[in-house]
């Protein structure tokens, strides 16, 4: 009997370690299946989260680009005043001439509210004058003369330049010394 039993035990401790190695692997299956679903959920949020920064990417720069257009949609219509506005000024160079102050008074109070209305609109003069150095971001060069003391400087400034807001809507023209 004592065979018997022994041999009996060891097919019962097989039929054990049979199942207990199933159960293991059963339980290494479901670890996986864990790891699977974490993995596939770890994916997700990245996916959403790319996506959430990229709508917030989006919407910032539609409102800065909406915000832009705003600032500069008027300028045609300001760009279209600007040979109004230069007239007026060589109006009023002639008109200093002449001994007419009625007349200069009127034109002045006529060139003010011009100026100040475009002033009011966006519109700034971008500061060139004679003697500063000639930056080509910043004006727009005609013509060299030779000045041998004024050397990569402006000479004279031609006509006027504007910006509305921090964009240049009309660069200044100058002649600089070569």
């Amino acid at each position: 009997m004592t065979t018997e039993n022994t041999e009996i035990d060891k097919e019962m401790d097989d039929v054990t370690l049979d199942n207990n190695a199933t159960e293991e692997q059963i339980v290494a299956d479901e670890l996986s299946v864990e790891e699977q679903l974490t993995q596939d959920l770890a994916k997700e949020k990245d996916k959403y989260l790319r996506l959430f920064a990229e709508f917030e990417n989006y919407k910032r720069r539609t409102s800065k680009e909406r915000i832009d257009l705003y600032k500069t949609a008027n300028q045609e219509v300001l760009l279209a005043m600007l040979p109004v506005l230069d007239d007026f000024d060589r109006a009023l160079v002639e008109i200093l001439k002449s001994e007419d102050e009625l007349l200069l008074k009127g034109v002045e109070l006529i060139h003010e509210k011009l100026k100040s209305t475009l002033v009011s609109k966006g519109l700034e003069q971008v500061d060139v004058k004679a003697g500063d150095s000639f930056d080509a971001d910043f004006a727009e060069a005609i013509t060299q003369i030779p000045a041998p003391n004024m050397k990569g400087k402006i000479v004279d400034v031609l006509e006027k330049g504007y910006k509305l807001g921090d964009k240049i809507i009309r660069f200044p023209k100058v002649v600089i010394g070569q």
